[in-house]
């Protein structure tokens, strides 16, 4: 349906936009010059219903002297048009000159209606459109409407949309709206394609931009959706990548669309030009300020001679130097980073030039299109604020956290020019987007079996930039539940609080012969000393207890004494003798197992009820990874320290550290060195439990079972339960490759990798005089080192393998980043092993969120 405006005398508007003078018969409906002597009282006016007659001559606007001229009866009959309240408005002379004002109403819209939206609610079609019900009918704002829908299904993916208008006319000039929507077939991208790429693979290159191509699992994604916007950020983000690598020329010269109607989707092209790889020659530093040395910046320096020339180091190293400057009194000094190519050697001599800026300062911060989120949360992340000198460093800093904090579609920071000459106003552009997240969440793997999780957060919380979280877990052989709290920034300083408490419940299963149950709460201080740098300080409470069904904690003991005699302290039943051809007095002390007991410090465990736990810890990070999902180029290393001992039952100090090295090496394949180590020392008298001590698996030495690595318990009667240890080393080297003959947005990479590692040094009970489970001096020759597994009157103490035996395997992997999640097939042969170690060839694990 097309839509037109209908306005009769329409040549005087045509007229009056050229600047042509007006002198027409009254009968063209146009005023004469003689209408110069009226005023607005000798306006009248004629068809109006809903609009007053006031409201209609106060557009009118009388010259000096109170008289109407033609040009103010010519702006007055504009302003009427532009009201959008009328279909027609006419000007005609009556007697005397008298001037008549004739209109026609616009409609009022009764109801606004959408129709075969499938993929898009009401809800949102009805927030974008501009006509509203109860509103004023205007068909140029309909066919506005209409264009606004097949444009929000465009950016949606949907290029065949077809939206039509219908008006469906109700009595006393009222209209209902109907926007009939033919929605089509989603449009994706079929292909990407890159032009000029010497130096990195397409495959590498599609790593780095967003846009995806189409496959089987694209419903489960909207990235292989057509976007023009996220194409032409691609661009950018492709060319930031060269910038990164050394390539100081590159250009991506264009990201060419076209839309193909027989795969009825969009191939993209991006054509480059790489230039040359330039690695930086020398560093230099430079100020024409007085009395300022350039050479204290150096130790703000991210740039290394020798080092590839990498643009974020620069951008990086310009924003310290230009904070630390307005620290040292130099408000308005400007960093500028140059560099001059030597095209032989392929270097780059970087300079840093510190000048003195102009006196700048900021007037006012101006914040829109924040309809949620607190100004106050979007000012905080500013470090100036009205009245400090402009500092440009410190504005793109802002910019940059407020793009992290992931509350916001688009920030744009951009300035305007304030009351005077050294004033600048700031504007900062947002776009709102949904914070809030629920997800059901389900798994297996070998460890844990099946798994589900149902949880919900908030990322925005009341838009007052808190973060809250509750989840519960089911699942085959572990369940519980977390609530979690953060407030980013405590008592208004950039220290993040968070608050946890949770319940978890481990079951028994063919790895370990016991369950435990635990309940915790933990306060936590968070700390970004650099970017690269957090700090975070934590205090743990927690009660635990182990569980374990009756038949494993029966413990049949019987002490023989000197005249022969047996004392019963657990007297096992005559049944259980005779089923097993025993008489009282010649278990010497098995009896305590031979009806399959769990291992001695699990049942001193049990008996001794709930443990609190008291702890206070901190873990330091360095991260300087490209992509923390997928990594493949820096460092991540955690140190973390616990001292259990501020209260409560238990006492010790547990200290890990972890790195992981990634480094890219030949045609995409990624190397990746991890190196993981442990110890946990006693503090005071108080004995280290068996379940505060390390316990290891494959998360050591793949190839391995959990718990199947280290010290346990050998008594052949009894469940063997691996008991732990205070030291662990492992180390670890893998390459990942991708799979070259499948499309990249399957997700699928292989490895190949080589561990080694091991656990030692049990330090937790191994007697217990209750149940007269101790090395008497018959037998003298049963110590608690001994490796062999023992037999009826040999030895009524634990007996357990604490050999340190280096464990090592090799194996392959099948890494997934699947839209279920991350899911990763390992299938590892153990080289070398302990005696009594449990292997597991094949492991599987993985999650979802859908």
């Amino acid at each position: 349906m097309k839509f037109g405006l209908r306005l009769r005398g329409g040549l005087l508007a045509t007229l009056i936009l050229f600047g042509a003078p007006v002198l027409a018969p009254v009968g063209a409906g146009f005023v004469s010059s003689s209408a110069l002597a009226q005023t607005v009282q000798s306006i009248s006016v004629e068809g109006n219903r809903r609009v007053e007659v006031e409201t209609i001559r106060s557009y009118f606007k009388p010259g000096p002297g109170g008289r109407l001229d033609q040009g103010a009866i010519d702006d007055g009959l504009k302003a009427l048009i532009e009201t959008g309240l009328f279909q027609d408005v006419r000007i005609n002379r009556g007697s005397g000159g008298q001037i008549i004002v004739s209109v026609v109403e616009n409609p009022v819209i009764g109801r606004i209606a959408f129709e075969g939206n499938k993929k898009i609610k009401d809800e949102q079609l009805t927030a974008e459109v501009q006509s509203k019900a109860r509103g004023t009918f205007s068909r140029a704002m309909v066919q506005s409407d209409t264009l606004r829908i097949a444009e929000i299904y465009r950016r949606s993916g949907r290029y065949d949309v077809r939206v039509t208008p219908e008006i469906i006319e109700q009595p006393n000039n009222r209209v209902d709206l109907v926007f009939t929507v033919e929605e089509g077939a989603k449009t994706g991208v079929k292909s990407i394609e890159f032009v000029g790429n010497n130096a990195f693979s397409s495959y590498r290159l599609r790593d780095v931009i967003k846009t995806h191509e189409s496959n089987l699992l694209s419903f489960l994604a909207s990235n292989d959706i057509y976007d023009p916007d996220r194409v032409e950020a691609d661009r950018d983000l492709i060319r930031r990548f060269y910038l990164k690598n050394g390539f100081a020329d590159v250009q991506v010269v264009a990201a060419l669309t076209e839309y193909d109607p027989e795969k009825k989707g969009f191939n993209v092209t991006f054509k480059i030009e790489e230039g040359s790889q330039y690695r930086v020659g020398t560093v230099d530093f430079r100020s024409s300020i007085p009395n300022f040395d350039p050479t204290t910046m150096r130790n703000y320096s991210r740039v290394n001679v020798g080092a590839l020339y990498n643009v974020e180091s620069v951008e990086k190293s310009v924003e310290e130097m230009q904070i630390e400057a307005s620290r040292r009194g130099y408000a308005f000094a400007v960093v500028r980073p140059g560099g001059d190519r030597n095209f032989e050697a392929h270097t780059v001599a970087v300079v840093f030039n510190i000048d003195e800026g102009p006196r700048t300062y900021i007037e006012r911060i101006n914040v829109r299109g924040n309809t949620r989120t607190r100004d106050y949360v979007i000012r905080r992340e500013f470090d100036i604020s009205e009245g400090d000198a402009y500092n440009r460093a410190l504005v793109d800093r802002a910019e940059r956290r407020l793009k992290n904090l992931d509350y916001f579609k688009s920030v744009k920071i951009t300035t305007e020019p304030g009351s005077s000459s050294d004033r600048v106003v700031l504007i900062v552009d947002l776009e709102e987007k949904s914070t809030g997240d629920f997800s059901v969440s389900g798994g297996y793997s070998t460890t844990d079996g099946a798994l589900a999780e149902v949880s919900i957060s908030e990322r925005n919380l009341l838009g007052r930039g808190l973060f809250a979280k509750a989840s519960v877990t089911y699942g085959q052989y572990a369940r519980g539940y977390s609530l979690s709290f953060v407030e980013p920034y405590l008592l208004d300083y950039r220290i993040a609080l968070g608050l946890d408490l949770y319940q978890r419940q481990q079951l028994a299963n063919s790895y370990i012969s016991y369950g435990t149950k635990t309940l915790g709460f933990s306060p936590r201080l968070g700390f970004s000393l650099r970017e690269d740098l957090a700090l975070q300080l934590r205090y743990s409470i927690y009660q635990q207890e182990i569980t374990l069904p009756s038949y494993l904690a029966n413990c049949n003991n019987v002490q023989t004494l000197p005249d022969g005699s047996a004392n019963p302290l657990f007297n096992p039943s005559p049944a259980f003798a005779n089923a097993n051809g025993l008489s009282l007095a010649s278990t010497n002390g098995l009896g305590c197992y031979l009806d399959g007991e769990a291992s001695l410090p699990v049942r001193k465990e049990l008996a001794g009820g709930k443990t609190l736990t008291s702890a206070l810890g901190y873990t330091l990070t360095y991260n300087t990874l490209d992509n923390n999902k997928n990594p493949t180029d820096g460092l991540l290393v955690d140190f973390r320290q616990d001292f259990a001992g501020v209260g409560g039952d238990v006492s010790y100090l547990k200290s890990v550290v972890d790195a992981k090295y990634y480094t890219p090496l030949v045609s995409d394949i990624v190397g990746l060195v991890h190196l993981q180590g442990g110890m946990l020392n006693k503090i005071g008298n108080n004995e280290i439990r068996m379940l505060d001590q390390f316990q290891m698996g494959p998360n050591l030495v793949r190839g391995f079972a959990p718990n199947g690595i280290g010290p346990r318990d050998l008594n052949p009667f009894g469940t063997q339960d691996a008991l732990g240890g205070t030291k662990y080393w492992g180390a670890s080297f893998e390459l990942q490759m991708p799979f070259w003959f499948l499309p990249k947005e399957v997700g699928l990479k292989g490895a190949v990798y080589a561990d080694a590692g091991g656990l030692f040094d049990y330090q937790g009970p191994t007697t217990w005089a209750l149940t007269n489970e101790v090395t008497t001096t018959r037998n003298s020759n049963c110590t608690a080192s001994t490796i062999n597994p023992p037999t009826a009157g040999t030895c009524t103490g634990l007996v357990y393998d604490n050999g340190n035996v280096v464990r090592s395997s090799i194996g392959v992997g099948l890494i997934w980043q699947s839209p279920f999640g991350p899911l990763r097939f390992d299938y590892a042969v153990p080289l070398t092993k302990g005696k009594y170690d449990r292997t597991q060839e094949f492991r599987f694990g993985g999650g979802t969120s859908f």
